[in-house]
């Protein structure tokens, strides 16, 4: 299990998103859909497994860490040197939900990871948007 450290930062993405939780957690699970808005992967939403996400940048090793259905999904997210937990959260709301993902970890002399994170994650909620509109 990972320890994320005192003296690490975050980095956080907030966005309504006009879709229930229920589509949302499908686009965060499943691994096709997953490929087409982050990367190739082999991950199940059990707790505890291991998975590996790939792109032509290089690969992340993860491990699940929480699930609770249409509610949180939380996983390490291991590459190179860099020690980090993504957290996802989904609260439903009159007009959709409130989706929260928080990247934690990254160390003060990380600073490209931790901007790299900044500016991926948004273009990763552009493209999970981009999906959510076209599946059922």
């Amino acid at each position: 299990m990972n320890e994320v450290s005192a003296g690490t930062r975050s980095v956080v993405v907030e966005r309504e998103i006009p879709y229930p939780p229920e589509k949302i957690w499908r686009a965060l699970t499943q691994p096709h859909l997953i490929e087409e808005w982050l990367m190739k992967n082999n991950f199940k939403p059990v707790v505890d497994h291991r998975f590996t996400m790939s792109a032509d940048w290089g690969g992340v090793d993860c491990q699940v860490q929480t699930v609770e259905p249409y509610r949180t999904l939380s996983y390490t997210w291991d590459t190179k040197d860099l020690e980090s937990v993504v957290t996802w959260t989904l609260t439903a709301t009159n007009t959709g939900t409130h989706l929260r993902m928080e990247q934690v970890g990254f160390r003060a002399d990380q600073e490209p990871y931790y901007r790299g994170a900044t500016v991926g994650w948004k273009r990763n909620f552009t493209a999970l948007e981009q999906l959510l509109s076209r599946i059922d």
